[in-house]
């Protein structure tokens, strides 16, 4: 996708969460692993729920921030993730799905730190802290629950 503003963004953003938890759901019912499934069925509910957080962020946020032009940024450094969703997350076990959702959450924070760094105008900038303070806590959040799975 070529992101242009911060709208288009935070939409895209919004989808990469969103085909997350359909692929971890998809994924929840072919895993033999028992713990496994519990996880990608938590994971799924969750990525669901930051869909519906970002969504609100653009549901809400200043129309000129919104409009605020993106630094080139997406096409150096594009966000890994498995967007076919041709079950990788069936064959992997508790500790394989953790690494690789952990992972697609570190390079979210990442980019909306760069972004952060480079913004010029103030209602961009705080958008941008905004969505990074989001991701920053549900990733701590996650780490807490998923912690929590792994002591049982």
């Amino acid at each position: 996708m070529d992101i242009k503003t911060f709208r288009e963004l935070i939409g895209w953003t919004r989808d990469l969460h969103a085909h997350l938890a359909r692929c971890l759901s998809h994924c929840s019912t072919r895993n033999e692993e028992e713990r496994a499934r519990a996880l990608l069925d938590y994971l799924a509910t969750h990525e669901s729920e930051i869909e519906r957080i970002v969504n609100e962020f653009e549901r809400q946020a200043d129309t000129n921030a919104l409009e605020t032009r993106v630094y080139d940024y997406l096409s150096h450094h594009p966000i890994k993730t498995h967007r076919t969703c041709d079950e990788p997350y069936a064959k992997l076990d508790f500790n394989g799905i953790c690494r690789e959702v952990f992972d697609f959450h570190d390079q979210i924070i990442d980019l909306y730190q760069t972004l952060v760094e480079k913004a010029e105008i103030p209602e961009a900038k705080e958008l941008l802290e905004s969505l990074l303070t989001m991701e920053l806590n549900e990733s701590k959040r996650l780490a807490r629950q998923v912690g929590r799975m792994d002591d049982l």
